[in-house]
């Protein structure tokens, strides 16, 4: 019988609504405990996981039959849900709609975790807006304005 063989990384970054500075360090790896649990049900493995307070990054070893769009719905309810019902913050925590998501090659997986895992020490030279960006540019996606991230002016 033959099987199926894949290596399919996918890396996504989304937004809390209006970009608040919601997620604190109090609670944040709380957070990404919830998060990997809710892709480990999803019977996607999780490969790094980190943040600011305004948004999020995933990096995730995906099976074939994983559909993104599935997934980061999954993970924005549930974890809206759960950080609401915990009342981590005094404010309604809700994920900003929409969300990135980026495919990488194999020989990128070391550079990409390096990158996820040290966001704090990253974003202290460049903002979200210009992350995000890049990261639309360096992969040639074409946008328009009103479509990206509310950004915090």
């Amino acid at each position: 019988m033959a099987g199926t063989f894949s290596q399919i990384y996918i890396h996504f970054v989304f937004a809390v609504q209006d970009r608040e500075s919601l997620i604190q360090p109090s609670w944040e790896e709380e957070l990404y405990k919830y998060t990997t649990g809710i892709i480990q049900n999803q019977k996607q493995k999780m490969l790094a996981i980190n943040g600011m307070p305004d948004h999020i990054h995933l990096f995730l070893n995906t099976r074939p039959s994983c559909c993104p769009a599935d997934l980061v719905r999954e993970i924005k309810k549930s974890t809206n849900e759960w950080v609401n019902k915990q009342c981590f913050t005094n404010y309604k925590f809700k994920w900003q709609d929409g969300y990135g998501v980026f495919s990488h090659g194999h020989g990128s997986v070391s550079s990409v975790i390096s990158y996820v895992m040290n966001q704090k020490e990253h974003h202290r030279h460049k903002t979200f807006q210009e992350e995000y960006l890049g990261f639309l540019k360096k992969f040639d996606i074409p946008f328009k304005d009103e479509y990206l991230f509310r950004w915090i002016k």
